[in-house]
């Protein structure tokens, strides 16, 4: 480089970065953790990355035979492919919230002793779940495929959709939380409470109606429900693989239980807006706090 090029380089202080924008520069190093965090997980394993192919088609499975028959799940049509495909996407909420929050603590080792951007190692801990997620989706479809499923403009958009609210809203929680965890390591039992009780907060193993149709519930309290996030994620799932695949007189026989919650677009618009809005006050958050981890840690 030049002296005049060395000139016109923006300068900003040592041993910060300029946020997510700048981890996505260094994509190798992106790239190595992530392997690395792979190799840890499956170290030993003899069937490695098969359990994320093997783990989901178990789970359906379990969900076809003993929720849809022996407990008489059959007021819903297709009630396992809508138990699954619900569950497959806050799985991957889950994972991606728990990952992240952990990422500063167990990548301690670097973060004490070279300087890159912080915001790598919450990156790289959502890729990982990434990587669990994506066999888990390809099961799911197959699947779909075989309960007449048949793919669309607007299930292949409802898909992409879900997986961009659910990657936007975990990030920024996960940013958050992983800040707090360097300082304070309650922070991950509280995220394994949250994670925990996710799938009851959406409608996965029950139908919104059975929601909106409680007495005596506040309608405040009803639209508080509908504006989470994973709920919008969910119910995009439950429209993508489940409602499109029902047929007329299924439709017809069901007209209730076979709806997908009203007003799903702008509940999704407003669900990106807001894990925005969240992603940029859990950045400002990292940035505050970033320059003590490696002295806390």
């Amino acid at each position: 480089m030049t002296t005049a090029e060395a000139a016109t380089q923006e300068l900003y202080e040592p041993g910060h970065s300029r946020g997510l924008l700048d981890a996505f520069k260094h994509s190798f190093l992106l790239s190595l953790i992530v392997k690395k965090e792979v190799k840890v997980r499956y170290r030993g394993s003899f069937l490695g990355l098969f359990w994320t192919y093997l783990k989901p088609a178990v789970s359906f499975g379990v969900y076809y035979f003993f929720v849809g028959y022996a407990l008489g799940q059959r007021s819903m049509p297709d009630f396992a492919i809508y138990l699954f495909s619900g569950q497959v996407i806050v799985h991957f909420f889950n994972e991606s919230f728990r990952n992240t929050t952990r990422a500063i603590r167990n990548n301690a080792a670097l973060v004490r002793k070279i300087y890159l951007p912080r915001e790598l190692f919450i990156l790289a801990a959502w890729r990982v779940a990434i990587v669990h997620f994506f066999p888990q989706l390809i099961i799911l479809a197959l699947i779909a495929l075989m309960f007449g499923w048949v793919p669309s403009i607007m299930s292949i958009i409802a898909i992409i959709t879900a997986i961009l609210i659910i990657s936007l809203f975990s990030i920024a929680l996960g940013m958050t939380f992983a800040t707090a965890n360097v300082f304070f390591r309650d922070s991950e039992n509280l995220v394994d409470l949250i994670t925990s009780i996710t799938t009851w907060f959406s409608p996965v193993i029950y139908h919104f109606s059975q929601i909106a149709s409680i007495k005596g519930l506040p309608h405040w309290l009803m639209n508080v429900y509908y504006l989470n996030p994973i709920t919008s994620a969910v119910d995009l799932f439950h429209y993508a693989f489940w409602h499109t695949a029902l047929t007329p007189q299924q439709l017809t026989d069901q007209p209730v239980i076979s709806q997908i919650t009203p007003h799903i677009i702008e509940f999704s618009i407003i669900s990106i807006v807001a894990s925005l809005a969240l992603l940029l006050i859990g950045q400002l958050i990292f940035r505050k706090f970033e320059g003590k981890f490696a002295q806390e840690l």
